[in-house]
This record gives C-alpha cells, structure tokens and sequence, in this order.
C-alpha cells in the first residue's frame, strides 16, 4: 500500500518535470531546499527503517488536500509546500523521491520526523540533521554532474534553505527517561543544542547557502500532547510547565547566534521566524484567525485528543476520533497543524510579517538573485 502511495504522489509532480532543466532558463530561478523535522517532513520516513511512531503514511493523513496520505504529519500541505507554491515553484520532493527521478534543480527536502539538532535524539528511528546535511551533498554531487560547476555553484548560493528544529530534542529527554539533566543544566543542554543546529548551517554555508529561513522551537508545553499529558499526571488543565523552560532559553539564545553569524558570515542573510509566537497568538485568540479550536487536536483520543492514536497506527491506542470540520481547528493530530494553519504561518512568513518575522521576508530572500 505504501509504494501505491509513493507511485500516486509522485504523479502529483509530474506536471513540472517535463525537462525539470528548463527551470534553468527562467532568469529569476531559486530553488528551495528544507531541512528539518516532522513540521517538515514530506514523507521522507516512509523510506527508512523506522516504526509507525515515527510515520504518517497512513489515513486521515493528507486527507484534505492530497486526499491520501504522503508522509505528511498534517492533513494536507506544510509550511514549506505553501513556500514553494509563493515562489511559482512545484512541490519540492524529498530527498528518497527526488533521488529516484533525479530531480535537483527546484531543491530538495531532507526532514524526518523525529530529527533533532543532536545526532542521539531518537537515533536508529529517524534521519538525524547531520545526516541530512550529508544527504545535501550527495545532492551537491549530483548537481555538478548535471548542471557543471558554474551553474551548479550559481544554483546554490540563489537557494533558500529552511529549517526547523529542537522540538525533539528537548521533547526527547522526558519521553525516553533520559538522564541527561544529571550531567547537564538545562542552559547548558541547550547551548549544546543550539551549537549543534548552528554547526549545520555553517556546513550548508560552506556548500554555497547564502539565504537561510529558520524557525523558532515551538510552545511544546501548550500542545495537545503536553495538555493531555498534565490532565493526566495533575488532573488539572492547561501546559506541562516542564517543556516550557527549554524552549524559552532556546528562543531567547538562538536569535542572538543569528546575529553572530550574520557579522561573522559574509553574504549570510536570514529569515527567523517566531513559530512559537504564532502560535501561541492563535492558542490566545483562535477566533481573531478564524479558527473555533486551539487547544484539542482534531484527530486522536483522550484528553484534548491529545494522545498519539491519529490513524490508530500511532503509539500503542487503535480508536481515535476524528474532529467533523478540520477547517475549525488549529492543530491536526497531538503536535502537528492542520493545512490551514501551514498556511497562515507560510503565509506570515512569506511577508515578513513584523510581529513574528525578523531581518528579511522569505519573498525578499527568493527574489535576491546572487
């Protein structure tokens, strides 16, 4: 069943890859490549060794748009389809895909559910960022054999790169029992988070990348996962104040590496994007967004729906409900979004929306042709 899958999301990209080279001949060409985790993922879990916690290739995912599930944690598209389609390009394939039909030219998206900055986050299960930072100089190679050096150096630097991070790595010690925190403080965990993610920019830096969009960590404590998670350790409602701290320290360091970068880095430009600000706007007031539900999931079970049974092939629960009208609601199954909330965040950030956007909108980035 999951080949049919890939077999019919691969036809979804057909439309564009009549000479995917010709892309070349447009003056304005900027291909985009992601990096990241399950905000991000494309499907790219469907092709590793790895277990049903770690997948969405299974329905109601992508029930809403793609109207079967490609891998996607979301019941349609993510922040980064919404980007392409602003940049008139086509869907980006992920890197298994893209490795298959050998396309390139348009960029590639490398994320995996479950990914963290720190190669031992959920390791065996998931393909972590170094690994994906490798993945992207396979691809490198490969460009170079069809495009040249010159083009290909030229594609490279006129790219836009997105990333999201850190969710699992600061999820990851409290699921697993870790005990990190006996050698580490949580300031310091986090330096070694945050030092990791920067290692992996300055990496695509010195492959070419210029333009670099990268996200906050977002509000774990409030989503539907951590909601349902204190109802039932506290019986009472509202966050799980124990993933707020993390999260906190690393949205108040990781601008400031940002900045260092920038005056360290020549041609280093970036777009950050306050993932955790948007949401938690909505979180205060989903009927100012247009949303009826920011709290509860709209697929899963238990308190908020907020245990991993979305689809019942997630965790160790079969039943889950599924919400009547997903368009109501701001999160999609315990951790993710829906579609219309992909939306409204590509859509912000595409902007430069001043509230949560900083240093330049994802569209300036995309029409600054180096």
């Amino acid at each position: 069943m999951s080949s049919l899958y890939s077999y019919m999301y691969a036809l979804a990209l057909l439309g564009s890859l009549a000479n995917p080279l010709l892309c070349l001949a447009h003056h304005n060409h900027v291909a985009l490549f992601v990096f990241g985790d399950s905000l991000f993922d494309p499907g790219n879990n469907n092709y590793i060794n790895t277990t049903t916690d770690f997948q969405a290739n299974f329905w109601p995912y992508g029930h809403s748009f793609f109207k079967y599930p490609t891998g996607r944690f979301s019941d349609g598209r993510l922040v980064p389809d919404f980007i392409a389609e602003f940049a008139k390009l086509p869907l980006i394939p992920g890197y298994f895909q893209a490795e298959e039909q050998r396309r390139y030219v348009n960029g590639v998206n490398f994320a995996s559910d479950g990914a963290g900055s720190l190669v031992q986050t959920h390791s065996g299960f998931v393909i972590d960022f170094k690994t994906q930072v490798q993945y992207f100089k396979n691809v490198i190679k490969q460009l170079k054999g069809m495009l040249g050096d010159k083009e290909s150096n030229k594609l490279l630097s006129s790219a836009v790169y997105m990333f999201s991070n850190a969710g699992n790595d600061y999820l990851s010690p409290f699921s697993t029992n870790s005990t990190i925190f006996n050698s580490y403080t949580k300031e310091e965990y986090v330096d070694m988070v945050i030092d990791s993610f920067i290692n992996v920019i300055k990496e695509v830096y010195k492959e070419g990348g210029r333009k670099f969009v990268i996200f906050s960590a977002v509000p774990l404590a409030c989503v539907p996962y951590s909601r349902a998670l204190n109802f039932q350790q506290t019986n009472r409602t509202g966050c799980e104040k124990k993933f707020r701290v993390l999260t906190e320290i690393h949205n108040k360091v990781l601008p400031k590496k940002l900045i260092e970068l920038e005056k360290a880095l020549q041609g280093f430009k970036y777009s950050y994007f306050d993932l955790f600000q948007a949401i938690t706007d909505i979180i205060d007031r989903p009927s100012r967004y247009g949303f009826k539900e920011a709290k509860t999931a709209c697929c899963g079970s238990g308190p908020y729906r907020g245990l991993a049974s979305c689809g019942g092939k997630r965790g160790q629960l079969k039943e889950y409900e599924l919400c009547k009208d997903v368009r109501d609601y701001m999160f999609f199954d315990n951790f993710h979004p829906t579609e219309k909330s992909n939306l409204h965040f590509a859509t912000l950030l595409w902007n430069g929306d001043p509230n949560v956007v900083r240093s330049y909108s994802v569209k300036s980035l995309f029409e600054q042709v180096l």
